[in-house]
């Protein structure tokens, strides 16, 4: 068994609620007409992204299964 991070609940909550906002995220982009709107969601996404995959790769690999 790999060695887990010391703060691992941490890490794993904000994970999963990382993925959770993106996921909102998504759906919001695609029910919004107006462009600044849009801009601003995708922005977020990013944002949100960047930060899932720095906590991603503390993990060792496959981690977290994609669904």
């Amino acid at each position: 068994m790999t060695k887990l991070l010391k703060n691992f609940p941490e890490y794993s909550i904000m994970y999963k609620n990382l993925d959770k906002k993106i996921q909102e995220l998504e759906i919001e982009k695609l029910n919004t007409h107006d462009s600044s709107s849009l801009d601003e969601i995708q922005n977020k996404i990013i944002k949100y992204q960047k930060e899932l995959n720095k906590i991603k790769s503390l993990f060792p690999k496959n981690f977290f299964k994609e669904t």
